[in-house]
Order: C-alpha cells, then structure tokens, then sequence
C-alpha cells in the first residue's frame, strides 16, 4: 500500500482498489507537539469509538467507513475530497472559544450574552468554524460569512445544519449516561457522487470535549474525558516545563500516561455502554 498522509496521530494508506487504509496510532499530541511515550490502546479505542458513533449517526450524515481493518485500530473507508473548513459545533464554552469571548464577547463571529464563564451552557449550540491549517499551524476561528465566500452559501448551510445536528444528537445520548457533550469538531468530504459525507474520527475524546455531568459547575476548568488531563500536567509545576520557551514537553511520566489511558478507556466504555476488549 502506499503511505498517503502520515500525521500527529493517524496514517492513511492507499490501498491496490482505491479504497484507503485509515490507522490510528497510539501517539497524543498536545500544544501541536507528539507526546511520548504513546498511550497503550487509544488508537483502537479512538476507532472503535468512532464506528460505533457512525452508527448512530448515519441518517442525518453518511460516513466513509466500508469494512474493519485487520486489527482493532484500523478501518478501510472511501476516499473523500475533504472541505477545507473545520466544522466546529459548541453547546458550551471552553477552550479557544472561551478565549474569543474574552477578548470581544463574540465566537467566530456569534454573539454570545455578557457574563458568561468558563464552562457556562449557551442558550442554544453554535456553529464555530476554523480554518483548516497546514500541520505545525494552529486553526484559526472564522466567521459564518467566510465559509460562505470560501464554498457557497448551498454548502456553508449544509456544513452548518450537518454539524449542528451531529452535536444534537451526541448531547442527547450523551447526556443520557451522565456527560455533557461540550462541544465537538468534525470532517466532512464530499464522495465520488458528490454527497456530503463524514469522515476521520468522530465524537472521540480527541475530537470533542466530555464532561460528567455530575460535577459540571460553571466558573473554572471542567473534569475533562479528554487529553486536557495531559495539557493541564504539562501547564503544572510538577512537569517542570515552561511553554513560552519553545523547548518541546518532557517525557510523559508512567502514572499521567496509565491516567490518560484510563480517562480513554471510560469514556469509550460509559458512552458505548460496553466493554472494551481491544
């Protein structure tokens, strides 16, 4: 097979019939650097994760995913010529979006209420699109009236409508055992007849933000199922490392690396309501 993209955490093959090999390795990034050492099992937990979202989203979006690979953390999908748009849908604030709205009140461009906080539920998820940067760049957030410019506003609409509804419909389940669905990211390609259609990964912990609900309170940084664990280890005096230098992270020491694994594994388990068996 020949080695299409190899980046911060997945390789993506071509296979002999034009269908793609798309695997998902063990490696976390955080601040756009590739942590070591990897975190056992959370390429094929991310995969597993993301077949079993498609399968609950697959009447509002199609998805590429044509069959298993040859192991847990693989699949074989279908190409797609991917939008060059991250589509971005927020029920909360955190993360990039909160420090938009510090600085003017405003998410890419929505107007959001004075007075809220790290945290805070919006009054109804938004669509928060970002350029879609080149690795080693950071995505930049844009406004709605951009994406229109830059695709059309027949597929700016879609864009929007299709993400907005993948986000509805992962709150509504994940709510249902105990976690805000904070916000989430996804890919979205355009097939060989033209449809709009999912793909990469989807309502991971990579790519959205998890909750409990049961300790969500508004005014500071949330319990996260994610790799925010790692980020906040990295920002602690404990790791030792100061991010304005430039110097890449230290080594992940073996009890935030087991932790990190761990915080995967239940958010994979609670939200699947099944074992994981690797």
């Amino acid at each position: 097979m020949k080695l299409l993209h190899s980046g911060k955490v997945r390789d993506l093959y071509e296979r002999p019939d034009g269908l793609l090999l798309m695997v998902a390795s063990d490696r976390l990034s955080a601040f756009d650097y590739v942590m070591e050492p990897d975190i056992p099992d959370k390429g094929a937990i991310l995969t597993q994760m993301s077949l079993w979202w498609f399968e609950q989203l697959k009447d509002i979006v199609p998805h590429h995913f044509v069959a298993r690979g040859n192991d847990a953390r693989s699949v074989v999908c279908r190409p797609l010529k991917m939008v060059q748009v991250e589509c971005v849908a927020r029920g909360y604030l955190a993360g990039g979006g909160l420090n938009e709205y510090r600085s003017d009140g405003m998410v890419s461009g929505v107007r959001l209420p004075e007075g809220l906080q790290d945290g805070s539920r919006l009054p109804e998820p938004i669509f928060t699109p970002s350029t879609k940067a080149p690795m080693g760049q950071h995505d930049e957030p844009i406004p709605y009236e951009r994406v229109v410019a830059e695709v059309g506003a027949e597929t700016a609409a879609e864009l929007r409508r299709i993400t907005l509804a993948v986000y509805a419909r992962g709150a509504e389940i994940t709510r249902e055992r105990g976690i805000i669905l904070a916000d989430t990211k996804i890919e979205l390609g355009w097939d060989s007849e033209g449809v709009l259609t999912l793909g990469d990964e989807v309502l991971t912990p990579d790519s959205s933000r998890f909750w409990p609900a049961d300790e969500w309170t508004p005014g500071h940084a949330q319990t996260s199922f994610d790799k925010q664990f790692v980020r906040d280890w990295l920002l602690s005096p404990e790791s030792g490392w100061d991010k304005s230098t430039g110097n890449p992270p230290p080594r992940l020491p073996d009890h935030i690396v087991e932790r990190t694994r761990q915080r995967y594994l239940e958010a994979y388990e609670r939200v699947t309501g099944t074992p994981f068996s690797g």
